[in-house]
């Protein structure tokens, strides 16, 4: 498996990244060591999780896949790990988190209690990787990127990076820590798949001249190119089967992942997978890796059985004539996912 860079920093991961989000929900412990350990075995090295985990966050579960993680980390050598988890960003917008009785903000004093309860429960006295969930575009950059750095000099994280982060967001970060020669953000982990390709419009141009490596989550677009929920199926236990029965702003979030154009693409890219001898998983994994601004892809099961497909992906590399046809598909099934 291909090692890259993350950032300009010196630290190399595995060009695929094991998602830990489900684990301790839509996968027990026992599945999730299952999951981990066929991973490490296969060659990944890098692994993501958050306090805010498992999804969908819920303050009776909350920090429970870092404990799982914790537990299976021991197990391992640690100096063999890359490990990333996040801090919660503030809990008055778009989504309440499930930590600190959903009082979280990105203030010193929520990323350094953060910082703290991780550690505890990842049972490791350092990070790799910490980033920031979400942002807060309401508030200065100065106070929490100051936190970070002081959490890096105390050799409690490595390096910092950012999620769900926008291209005004990540250079007014960029700013702060060249204006206050501190840390600055190395990586950021946003939505990127072939069914979703606004990452292109603005941020990959920041990232290629700023240094700043995408570590992308939902490669699959939430299972959705794996071709599940084509013709209007709705598998029984997947998420966002059980989104749309909880309502609200997971209901939500489903739609916008699960929808006629969305489908109408998977359709497409599913014939373009066929016609290259792959499954439609090994096709959305190759592709994501197959840019010069992705570090690691993120990717995410609940069974040990969908890994192979993903495996499957390690260093191919897509012929030009597979990525104009996926190209082809994006002209004419424009933002499917809005």
């Amino acid at each position: 498996m291909e090692n890259r860079r993350l950032g300009r920093s010196p630290i190399f991961v595995s060009d695929i990244c094991m998602g830990t989000m489900t684990f301790g929900t839509h996968a027990d412990e026992e599945m999730a060591i299952k999951v981990l350990d066929q991973s490490f075995e296969a060659g990944i090295n890098f692994f993501d999780t958050a306090e805010n985990y498992p999804v969908p966050p819920d303050p009776k579960y909350a920090g429970l896949t870092e404990e799982i993680f914790g537990r299976w980390l021991k197990t391992k050598d640690r100096d063999a790990i890359i490990l990333a988890t996040k801090v919660s960003g503030p809990s008055h917008g778009w989504i309440k988190s499930a930590a600190r009785a959903g009082m979280t903000a990105l203030d010193r004093h929520n990323v350094i209690k953060a910082v703290e309860d991780s550690l505890r429960r990842l049972d490791t006295d350092y990070i790799d990787l910490y980033q920031t969930h979400w942002p807060d575009h309401g508030t200065a950059y100065d106070d929490h990127m100051l936190a970070l750095d002081d959490l890096i000099q105390a050799g409690k994280i490595r390096i910092i990076g950012c999620s769900n982060e926008t291209t005004y967001g990540l250079m007014k970060s960029l700013e702060a820590s060249s204006r206050l020669g501190i840390a600055r953000h190395e990586t950021i982990q946003n939505n990127f798949s072939m069914a979703n390709r606004r990452f292109e419009d603005e941020l990959a141009a920041a990232c290629r001249h700023e240094g700043v490596s995408l570590i992308p989550y939902s490669p699959l677009g939430g299972g959705v190119l794996s071709g599940k929920y084509n013709g209007g199926a709705r598998p029984e236990g997947a998420r966002f089967s059980n989104y749309l029965e909880l309502g609200g702003r997971q209901a939500a979030m489903a739609k916008r992942f699960v929808n006629d154009k969305t489908t109408s693409s998977t359709e497409k890219f599913m014939a373009i997978a066929a016609e290259a001898g792959m499954a439609p998983v090994t096709l959305a994994t190759a592709w994501s890796k197959q840019h010069d601004f992705v570090a690691s892809t993120i990717v995410g099961v609940t069974h040990e059985d969908q890994l192979p497909d993903i495996l499957a992906a390690a260093d191919m590399k897509l012929d030009q004539d597979v990525l104009d046809a996926i190209d082809a598909v994006t002209k004419d099934i424009l933002y499917p996912m809005g």
